[in-house]
């Protein structure tokens, strides 16, 4: 199959549910039976390779050691087929036996979807989704990994745009994941962390970024925590959809329960890419006031707001050396008043190396623009005690809604960064004290304006006045020509 076959196979089971099933909930019944597809064809083909290796011994063929995971009697995709009656029980008895089988790598990664709903899953349906599946074996040989990964975000990006407002819980849009990677640039061994992975789009991007520049990208350590339940099985699913084995996602609050630690420390990290929730007014702010990890570098965040409480977790994960982070934020985090404190502390420290502001419509389901928050632990020499602002709040294709970073956009936007350099209209290198004097405000307006508002093109008053008028006097003749028509 091509690829834009392979997606319209693998999305075609997605129609099967439509009417039945809310659309946003179509992840948590496809993405298991696909993952469950494909292991399960992974598994015969490993079978068939060993068994021709062992001159037909079945005995040998089916050691652990020729197969990535295992797949007990009874719980392969060939004995869930032939089931005719209660298939969700023996679906979900299945994926539970290869799951306690594969305990140090699949534990929970099939969710907690209820596949013995029959008002919502009959046996009719089901009957449909399996045979659908069963048309093509998801084998390497006639789907390699860099193919079934690339349907499997296709997937993922279908179900965002289907699933409306719960998109953003597992979705950042890929072309803003592209600029934040290459910001980054992680490089081969170095560690990389997503305190809100969602489905690992972030992290998985940095191992295909290397991948693409032909440097060894399976030496990179990929480390995730997510929330939800189903979203983080999603995560570990797509990394093995990718063929990506050394990564470690854990389920829990980032922020009331850190699950990567190091010595009862938080464990320390080269890079750091983030898209956390914005604006999240439950959550536990007694608790972050003495935090046992010490991440109120800065302060205590509002309990409407725990914007602050994502940064400064960010921060204190950052290796000390090299580390280095880029945050997808609202641009409220540059300027709101209640944070003030908390931001100037960061610049204080010389921790913000670059904002960047972009368009609006990045977000899912939201029209607000965002912005990129960069920091480092230990800048380079000749960037320390400044910062680099960026206006690219135009940089942004629109489409039904939704925006998209264009390569152009990316491209222009990367190289003013990494020149870090003031260019006309676009960005401007400021002094961190210029930055305090203005009580730590970085909103992106006070520094540089959108190049529709020229170097010189201020307006005074009395233009503006004048031109007030002059419409008025307009609309006035206007008024007066049509009523002496009326009369």
């Amino acid at each position: 199959m091509t690829q834009q076959e392979l997606e319209k196979y693998l999305w075609g089971a997605a129609t099967a549910l439509r009417g039945t099933i809310d659309a946003g909930d179509y992840k948590q019944y496809i993405f298991p039976l696909m993952f469950f597809k494909r292991i399960s064809d992974v598994y015969d083909e490993e079978f068939e390779n060993a068994l021709a290796e062992n001159d037909g011994d079945i005995e040998c063929a089916a050691f652990a050691e020729n197969h990535n995971f295992l797949i007990p009697e009874g719980a392969h995709w060939n004995d869930v087929r032939e089931t005719t009656t209660n298939i969700g029980m023996a679906l979900q008895n299945a994926m539970r036996e290869i799951e306690k089988a594969n305990p140090d790598t699949l534990d929970g990664i099939f969710g907690d979807a209820s596949w013995t709903n029959k008002e919502r899953l009959s046996d009719a349906m089901l009957t449909d989704l399996i045979e659908h599946y069963s048309q093509h074996k998801l084998n390497l040989k006639n789907v390699p990994d860099d193919k079934l990964g690339n349907a499997y975000e296709y997937l993922i990006k279908e179900f965002a745009d289907d699933s409306g407002h719960t998109a953003a819980e597992f979705y950042t849009n890929r072309t803003v994941v592209k600029l934040m990677t290459m910001i980054m640039d992680p490089q081969p061994g170095e560690s990389v962390y997503d305190p809100t992975c969602g489905s690992g789009g972030l992290l998985l991007n940095c191992a295909l970024h290397l991948k693409d520049e032909g440097k060894e990208y399976r030496t990179l350590k990929l480390y995730g925590q997510e929330i939800n339940l189903l979203t983080s099985a999603i995560a570990r699913m797509n990394m093995f959809m990718h063929g990506i084995e050394e990564f470690d996602i854990v389920r829990g609050n980032t922020l009331s329960h850190p699950g990567l630690l190091e010595n009862d420390e938080l464990k320390k990290f080269n890079v750091i890419l983030a898209n956390p929730p914005y604006s999240i007014k439950s959550w536990d702010r007694k608790s972050f006031e003495s935090d046992p990890f010490g991440r109120n570098l800065w302060g205590t965040p509002p309990q409407g707001c725990a914007d602050y409480a994502f940064q400064q977790h960010i921060q204190k994960s950052l290796d000390l050396d090299n580390g280095r982070s880029i945050s997808l934020w609202p641009h409220g985090i540059l300027f709101r008043d209640a944070e003030t404190a908390m931001r100037t502390k960061m610049i204080e420290r010389d921790q913000v190396e670059c904002v960047i502001g972009l368009g609006p419509n990045l977000f899912y389901n939201s029209p607000m623009e965002a912005c990129l928050l960069i920091t480092k632990t230990n800048k380079e020499e000749s960037k320390k005690g400044k910062v680099l602002i960026i206006n690219a709040v135009k940089e942004v294709r629109q489409d039904k809604n939704i925006g998209y970073l264009d390569q152009i956009h990316i491209d222009k936007i990367f190289e003013t960064y990494s020149n870090f350099k003031s260019v006309e209209n676009f960005s401007v290198l400021v002094n961190t004290q210029d930055v305090l004097d203005k009580n730590g405000n970085m909103a992106i307006n006070r520094y540089i304006r959108p190049d529709a508002l020229s170097n010189n093109a201020e307006i005074d008053f009395a233009t503006v006045y004048q031109g007030w008028q002059q419409s008025s006097d307009d609309l006035k003749k206007s008024m007066e020509n049509l009523f002496e028509e009326l009369v």
